[in-house]
């Protein structure tokens, strides 16, 4: 029976890697041989961790299928409610060499504490289970990136449509398998979509509604609630009209809260009834967006206001914004373009910011233009928002919003390795400023051409850093070990000696051509 130390999950984790795994679909595997000899058929397994610890207790996450052979169990009572009391989702217990049956005791006291108990026969290892759960979960991951996509399509086709609200709605319940309202703050029904709850469940609905209705100050953004075996769940939109979207489902499936997120949005910007023409076009150019459209196609619709600024942010806390916590801060930047990303992914919003705005032009007495000339657009700055670390891109022409997007990705970086609010991905200056663009990039494909994009990434953020190995490890969330490998084959590959600072500046004017 293999016996690791290491815990087969990752040690660094923020969160489940992927959507929770059944217990039945891992008992299904028939090469594992795997078999429930105790506790509830029904389980959630999000880790997989061995240890032989009396007491694993400190180390568990919750929701671990923690793996045993049982070398230091000698209270089975104690051990078993010690790993409810830490949420563990199951036990698989190995039997030799230490056991050669599953010990009475231990199946009394999984039993007692509903605690569900495998049995693993000697000849499965225990890293061969570890490595079966993280294949379910990668294809439980892929099975929801295609369903979250698929919805994603056909709710901002549904936006495109010339009744745009109610296709919305019709098409978040179908994707959902359940009912879809838009209400005001007022609990007044202006659309509906899918099967109706039972009454009871409608009822809770409605009173759910009022949780996050916006004309009570300090509401919420979202709220959710069980009825009955109905799950339910309330948001607020967007656009100061108080509505809100409420959601009864059946069941809920990994993904929901994702696909509920982009109606949200898409909502908030269709369900505004005084938005201006300006706003109706940038609405229409999100929607082409999300429908595939390049940044040259949607140009016309986003308005004259370019250049544009792209925006990295991500909660100083550590913790995933949903969509309407990403609205909030696009609101506050004064731009309606957000993406929210995805509940599982590094918990970065991006924001599409006009680089420009224009002054209202001045008012006679009788509200009439004096008809001086209108002021010139202004340049836009981006404050530091409380609560989040931000990374900006310099302005920059629609068609190169893709390299402004990895620009804003590496001050994100930077600003989160050195502990600032805010940074800003600075526009070449000074000296390099005088070298043409055509002859700068040249020198530097072919100073950079023996690195690959990862080394190359790695030198400019350890040389942005001053050389910082603990800093550019915060920045590229790798060990500080990784960092002075990469780093090492860097000066290897480009036979340079990076202590020299004659050679780290033309590294760095290299690295910054692209």
């Amino acid at each position: 029976m293999d016996e690791p130390s290491m815990p087969t999950s990752p040690a660094h984790s923020p969160g489940p890697p992927a959507p929770p795994i059944p217990l039945a679909e891992l008992l299904a595997s028939k090469d594992l041989g795997l078999r429930r000899i105790a506790g509830p058929a029904d389980a959630d397994l999000l880790w997989v961790h061995t240890s032989e610890m009396a007491d694993p207790y400190p180390y568990l996450l919750g929701g671990e299928l923690l793996l045993s052979a049982g070398v230091l169990l000698t209270d089975p009572d104690h051990y078993v409610g010690r790993l409810v009391e830490a949420g563990a989702a199951a036990l698989g217990f190995g039997v030799r060499p230490v056991y050669e049956a599953v010990p009475e005791a231990l199946i009394e006291a999984c039993d007692r504490y509903g605690l569900p108990l495998l049995e693993v026969p000697p000849e499965t290892p225990f890293t061969t289970i570890a490595r079966a759960v993280w294949r379910l979960m990668a294809e439980a991951r892929h099975r929801e990136l295609r369903r979250v996509t698929r919805a994603q399509q056909a709710l901002a086709t549904a936006a495109a449509r010339p009744d745009p609200v109610p296709a919305v709605l019709h098409q978040l319940a179908t994707q959902l398998s359940g009912r879809a309202v838009l209400l005001t703050a007022r609990s007044e029904e202006v659309h509906a979509a899918g099967r109706r709850p039972p009454p009871e469940a409608a009822a809770a609905l409605t009173r759910l509604t009022r949780v996050v209705a916006r004309e009570r100050p300090g509401s919420p953004a979202s709220a959710t609630d069980t009825h009955g075996g109905t799950h339910l769940a309330a948001y607020a939109l967007g656009g100061g009209e108080g509505l809100v979207l409420a959601l009864a489902t059946r069941q809920r499936e990994s993904g929901d809260h994702t696909v509920a997120g982009i109606a949200v949005v898409l909502l908030s910007l269709l369900a505004a009834p005084h938005q201006g023409a300006d706003a109706a076009d940038r609405s229409a150019a999100l929607v082409r967006l999300l429908l595939g459209a390049t940044p040259a196609e949607v140009a016309p619709l986003l308005g004259p206001d370019g250049p544009w600024t792209v925006i990295h942010a991500r909660r100083s806390d550590g913790t995933t914004p949903d969509a309407l916590t990403a609205g909030a801060l696009g609101a506050s930047l004064g731009s309606a373009l957000v993406d929210a990303g995805r509940e599982d992914d590094d918990g970065t919003v991006r924001v599409l910011l006009p680089a420009t705005a224009r002054e209202a032009p001045p008012q006679g007495d009788d509200g009439e233009e004096p008809g001086e000339p209108e002021e010139p657009p202004r340049a836009r700055t981006v404050p530091p928002h409380p609560g989040w670390t931000l990374g900006v891109s310099t302005p920059t022409p629609l068609p190169a919003l893709a390299a402004a997007d990895t620009r804003a990705a590496r001050a994100l970086a930077h600003a989160e390795a050195t502990r600032t609010p805010l940074t800003v991905d600075a526009p070449v200056a000074g000296l390099a400023a005088l070298i043409p663009p055509g002859q700068a990039a040249a020198h530097a494909r072919t100073l950079l051409a023996p690195l690959t994009p990862s080394l190359a990434d790695t030198l400019r953020c350890w040389l942005s850093l001053h050389g910082s190995w603990d800093r550019t490890a915060v920045a590229l969330s790798v060990h500080r070990n990784t960092v002075r490998q990469r780093i090492g084959r860097c000066a290897e590959l480009l036979d340079v000696d990076l202590n020299d600072m004659d050679v780290r500046t033309e590294l760095w004017f290299a690295l910054r051509q692209e």
